[in-house]
């Protein structure tokens, strides 16, 4: 089996390092993919409220039969209920079937709601009751995350941002290393951009007679980021874990870091003015 190294938490805790994701994928396949995705050796799982398919990854832990201790479960608060966390976090936990998560994270600052800040507290309190064994952000602009911490003196374990090598976002990467926070990225192989026919990357994976998404996938490991590609594919789901157990040499990951066009590389939405 795969062996996917952990990267420790400020907080004393660890997550694996390449996860599961599973944005868009719909609840009754989550079901299937996400229990495959257990049994090939993940053990993270990324999900969200807003995915509508917390349900089926529960239902996946339990038809797995991997002890519940061996699993990282990753959950998110979304923008409707930045007022409202226990709650929120409690209807989660209910959809899940699980009494706690092992990280939970505001999806998104939503500047423009102005209660960032009022969430992260929400946040600390969760954890505090122990629904929550750690607790960080997604998607926050620097100015919002200095601000949170500035406000409650705790700095989240990890801030979850989109990244992949077109958009390598090296200055918040920056501002996240300042605060001993760990950057994971989403949409890590830059949601059909072109960079799995960048011919940079397709060389590398001629060179090493791999797939190019695991040359990416292998590239955000040894910049040190957390990653959770998705895929329903059931030989893209086992293909993708392998990519932690490829080395790139210093020249290939210094070529695929030449490759960054931020901050025009962008493909979903600023986290700066989002309003949804």
């Amino acid at each position: 089996m795969t062996i996917v190294p952990d990267l420790a938490f400020h907080d004393g805790r660890s997550i694996p390092q390449l996860g599961y994701g599973v944005w868009q994928v719909p609840d009754d396949v989550a079901a299937d993919v996400v229990e495959q995705a257990l049994r090939a050796g993940y053990r993270h799982i990324d999900t969200a409220a807003i995915y509508g398919n917390e349900e089926g990854v529960g239902r996946a832990i339990t038809a797995s039969g991997v002890p519940r201790e061996e699993i990282f479960v990753t959950t998110k608060l979304w923008n409707d209920r930045h007022d409202d966390v226990a709650a929120a976090l409690d209807e989660s936990l209910e959809r899940l079937g699980l009494e706690h998560v092992d990280l939970y994270l505001i999806h998104w600052a939503r500047v423009d709601q102005g209660q960032y800040v009022e969430a992260w507290k929400g946040l600390i309190e969760a954890q505090k009751q122990g629904k929550a064994t750690s607790i960080g952000v997604s998607n926050f602009p620097a100015a919002q995350l200095e601000e949170i911490i500035e406000a409650t003196g705790v700095a989240p374990v990890i801030h979850q941002i989109e990244l992949h090598p077109y958009f390598q976002q090296g200055e918040l990467r920056a501002v996240n290393a300042r605060h001993g926070i760990l950057t994971e990225s989403w949409s890590p192989l830059g949601q059909g951009g072109g960079e799995l026919e960048d011919p940079v990357i397709t060389e590398i994976a001629q060179a090493h007679g791999v797939e190019p998404a695991q040359v990416i996938i292998a590239w955000h490991l040894a910049n040190g980021l957390v990653v959770i590609p998705k895929s329903e594919t059931p030989a893209r789901i086992v293909s993708n874990l392998a990519a932690a157990e490829l080395e790139l040499t210093e020249d290939e990951v210094e070529r695929i870091n030449g490759l960054d066009r931020s901050p025009f590389g962008r493909q979903g939405a600023d986290p700066a003015t989002a309003d949804f």
